[in-house]
Protein backbone atom coordinates (compact mmCIF):
# COMPACT_ATOMS: atom_id res chain seq x y z
CA UNK A 1 0.00 0.00 0.00
CA UNK A 2 1.11 3.22 -1.06
CA UNK A 3 2.09 6.37 1.30
CA UNK A 4 -1.11 7.83 -0.73
CA UNK A 5 -3.05 4.82 0.04
CA UNK A 6 -2.36 4.78 3.69
CA UNK A 7 -3.38 8.08 4.06
CA UNK A 8 -6.06 8.16 2.29
CA UNK A 9 -7.02 4.50 4.71
CA UNK A 10 -6.07 5.87 7.86
CA UNK A 11 -8.22 9.26 7.40
CA UNK A 12 -11.27 7.33 6.52
CA UNK A 13 -11.72 8.44 3.20
CA UNK A 14 -14.90 6.58 1.04
CA UNK A 15 -12.98 6.95 -2.68
CA UNK A 16 -16.09 8.87 -3.71
CA UNK A 17 -15.86 11.74 -6.07
CA UNK A 18 -17.07 14.66 -4.81
CA UNK A 19 -20.93 16.24 -6.22
CA UNK A 20 -20.29 18.27 -9.61
CA UNK A 21 -19.94 21.35 -9.70
CA UNK A 22 -21.61 21.75 -13.26
CA UNK A 23 -24.11 19.14 -15.14
CA UNK A 24 -21.85 18.79 -17.80
CA UNK A 25 -19.21 16.84 -15.26
CA UNK A 26 -21.94 14.23 -14.03
CA UNK A 27 -21.04 11.61 -15.55
CA UNK A 28 -17.48 12.22 -14.90
CA UNK A 29 -17.81 12.78 -11.27
CA UNK A 30 -19.59 9.85 -10.08
CA UNK A 31 -16.68 7.21 -10.74
CA UNK A 32 -14.90 6.20 -7.78
CA UNK A 33 -11.42 8.21 -7.09
CA UNK A 34 -8.55 5.64 -6.84
CA UNK A 35 -6.71 5.15 -3.66
CA UNK A 36 -3.61 7.16 -4.61
CA UNK A 37 -6.02 10.03 -5.49
CA UNK A 38 -6.09 13.13 -2.97
CA UNK A 39 -8.73 14.60 -4.69
CA UNK A 40 -11.00 12.06 -2.08
CA UNK A 41 -10.48 14.88 0.82
CA UNK A 42 -13.95 15.85 1.55
CA UNK A 43 -12.69 19.45 3.09
CA UNK A 44 -14.71 22.32 0.86
CA UNK A 45 -12.44 25.39 0.55
CA UNK A 46 -13.34 28.70 -0.77
CA UNK A 47 -12.08 30.84 -4.46
CA UNK A 48 -10.86 33.90 -4.48
CA UNK A 49 -14.12 35.02 -5.71
CA UNK A 50 -15.98 33.86 -3.08
CA UNK A 51 -17.42 29.92 -4.43
CA UNK A 52 -17.14 26.93 -2.07
CA UNK A 53 -14.60 24.65 -3.70
CA UNK A 54 -14.04 20.84 -3.45
CA UNK A 55 -10.85 19.54 -4.80
CA UNK A 56 -12.31 16.99 -6.90
CA UNK A 57 -13.54 19.70 -8.77
CA UNK A 58 -9.98 19.83 -10.93
CA UNK A 59 -10.72 16.04 -11.72
CA UNK A 60 -9.92 15.87 -15.63
CA UNK A 61 -7.02 17.66 -16.01
CA UNK A 62 -3.15 18.20 -14.99
CA UNK A 63 -2.81 20.63 -12.11
CA UNK A 64 0.12 21.90 -11.06
CA UNK A 65 -0.40 22.60 -7.16
CA UNK A 66 1.43 24.96 -4.37
CA UNK A 67 1.07 25.46 -0.64
CA UNK A 68 1.63 28.92 0.08
CA UNK A 69 0.84 32.28 2.25
CA UNK A 70 0.36 35.48 0.68
CA UNK A 71 2.43 37.48 2.31
CA UNK A 72 5.65 35.38 2.28
CA UNK A 73 8.93 37.56 1.22
CA UNK A 74 11.14 34.98 0.40
CA UNK A 75 10.33 31.14 -1.09
CA UNK A 76 6.35 31.73 -2.13
CA UNK A 77 7.02 34.13 -4.85
CA UNK A 78 10.01 32.01 -6.05
CA UNK A 79 7.49 29.02 -6.61
CA UNK A 80 4.82 31.54 -8.04
CA UNK A 81 6.85 32.95 -10.46
CA UNK A 82 8.13 29.29 -11.29
CA UNK A 83 4.44 28.39 -11.78
CA UNK A 84 3.97 31.41 -14.18
CA UNK A 85 7.34 30.06 -16.25
CA UNK A 86 6.01 26.53 -16.49
CA UNK A 87 2.58 28.11 -18.01
CA UNK A 88 4.18 30.54 -20.15
CA UNK A 89 6.48 27.76 -21.73
CA UNK A 90 3.87 25.18 -22.45
CA UNK A 91 2.31 24.84 -25.50
CA UNK A 92 -1.19 26.76 -26.43
CA UNK A 93 -3.23 23.24 -26.81
CA UNK A 94 -1.70 22.11 -23.59
CA UNK A 95 -1.48 25.44 -21.55
CA UNK A 96 -5.34 25.57 -21.98
CA UNK A 97 -5.65 22.09 -20.31
CA UNK A 98 -3.19 22.24 -17.05
CA UNK A 99 -4.34 24.79 -14.17
CA UNK A 100 -2.27 26.42 -11.76
CA UNK A 101 -3.60 26.24 -7.81
CA UNK A 102 -2.26 28.07 -5.01
CA UNK A 103 -3.37 26.75 -1.67
CA UNK A 104 -2.65 29.13 1.45
CA UNK A 105 -1.13 27.79 4.66
CA UNK A 106 -2.75 31.19 6.30
CA UNK A 107 -6.79 31.61 5.70
CA UNK A 108 -6.76 34.24 8.74
CA UNK A 109 -5.10 36.70 6.89
CA UNK A 110 -5.20 35.09 3.40
CA UNK A 111 -8.75 36.40 2.96
CA UNK A 112 -10.80 36.29 -0.23
CA UNK A 113 -10.11 39.71 -0.65
CA UNK A 114 -6.69 39.34 0.11
CA UNK A 115 -6.04 36.61 -2.94
CA UNK A 116 -8.25 38.05 -5.06
CA UNK A 117 -5.60 41.08 -4.81
CA UNK A 118 -2.57 38.58 -5.08
CA UNK A 119 -4.40 36.94 -8.32
CA UNK A 120 -4.39 41.21 -9.68
CA UNK A 121 -0.63 41.43 -7.98
CA UNK A 122 0.62 38.32 -9.73
CA UNK A 123 -1.32 39.07 -13.13
CA UNK A 124 -2.79 35.09 -12.93
CA UNK A 125 -5.22 34.32 -15.37
CA UNK A 126 -8.15 32.01 -15.48
CA UNK A 127 -6.41 29.10 -15.42
CA UNK A 128 -5.40 29.76 -11.76
CA UNK A 129 -7.62 28.94 -8.96
CA UNK A 130 -6.51 30.64 -5.17
CA UNK A 131 -7.82 28.78 -2.41
CA UNK A 132 -8.32 29.16 1.04
CA UNK A 133 -10.07 26.93 3.51
CA UNK A 134 -10.42 26.06 7.65
CA UNK A 135 -7.27 24.44 9.25
CA UNK A 136 -8.12 20.93 9.26
CA UNK A 137 -8.80 20.96 5.45
CA UNK A 138 -5.39 22.94 4.48
CA UNK A 139 -3.57 20.62 7.36
CA UNK A 140 -5.49 17.68 5.28
CA UNK A 141 -4.11 18.54 2.19
CA UNK A 142 -0.80 19.36 2.99
CA UNK A 143 -0.62 16.20 4.52
CA UNK A 144 -1.24 14.47 1.48
CA UNK A 145 0.81 16.24 -0.08
CA UNK A 146 3.79 15.87 1.66
CA UNK A 147 4.05 19.36 2.82
CA UNK A 148 5.12 20.34 6.23
CA UNK A 149 4.57 23.85 7.73
CA UNK A 150 4.51 25.59 11.23
CA UNK A 151 3.14 28.98 12.11
CA UNK A 152 6.12 31.36 13.88
CA UNK A 153 5.24 33.48 17.14
CA UNK A 154 5.94 36.51 14.12
CA UNK A 155 2.20 35.09 12.06
CA UNK A 156 4.96 33.76 9.03
CA UNK A 157 5.24 30.25 7.95
CA UNK A 158 8.20 28.11 8.00
CA UNK A 159 7.25 25.31 5.53
CA UNK A 160 8.83 23.09 2.99
CA UNK A 161 8.66 24.10 -0.64
CA UNK A 162 6.88 21.35 -2.52
CA UNK A 163 5.70 21.91 -6.27
CA UNK A 164 3.11 19.25 -7.02
CA UNK A 165 1.94 17.72 -10.11
CA UNK A 166 -0.83 15.77 -10.07
CA UNK A 167 -2.39 13.98 -13.30
CA UNK A 168 -6.38 14.11 -14.35
CA UNK A 169 -6.83 11.75 -11.44
CA UNK A 170 -5.30 13.93 -8.36
CA UNK A 171 -2.83 11.21 -8.57
CA UNK A 172 0.84 12.77 -7.92
CA UNK A 173 2.54 12.41 -10.85
CA UNK A 174 5.54 14.25 -10.03
CA UNK A 175 7.04 16.29 -7.15
CA UNK A 176 9.48 19.44 -6.99
CA UNK A 177 10.97 19.47 -4.04
CA UNK A 178 12.79 22.31 -2.69
CA UNK A 179 13.72 25.77 -5.58
CA UNK A 180 16.91 24.63 -6.64
CA UNK A 181 15.97 22.09 -9.47
CA UNK A 182 14.60 24.51 -11.94
CA UNK A 183 11.52 23.35 -13.85
CA UNK A 184 12.78 21.77 -16.57
CA UNK A 185 11.80 18.69 -15.43
CA UNK A 186 8.22 19.35 -14.22
CA UNK A 187 7.80 21.05 -17.47
CA UNK A 188 8.42 17.57 -18.91
CA UNK A 189 6.31 15.96 -16.30
CA UNK A 190 3.43 18.24 -17.33
CA UNK A 191 3.25 17.14 -21.08
CA UNK A 192 3.60 13.88 -20.31
CA UNK A 193 0.64 13.86 -18.23
CA UNK A 194 -1.30 16.22 -20.39
CA UNK A 195 -0.54 15.40 -24.15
Amino acid sequence: MTAMSLAAAAAGYSGQAAKPSCPCCKEEAAAPFSKESIYQLDARFTDDAGRTFAIGALRGRPVVLDMFFASCGSACPITVTDMLSIQSRLPAALRARVTFVLVTFDPARDTRQVLADYRRQRLLDGQWVLLRGDDDGIRELAALLGVRYTREPDGTFSHSNVLTLLNDKGEIAYQRVGLNEGIGRICAAVAANGG
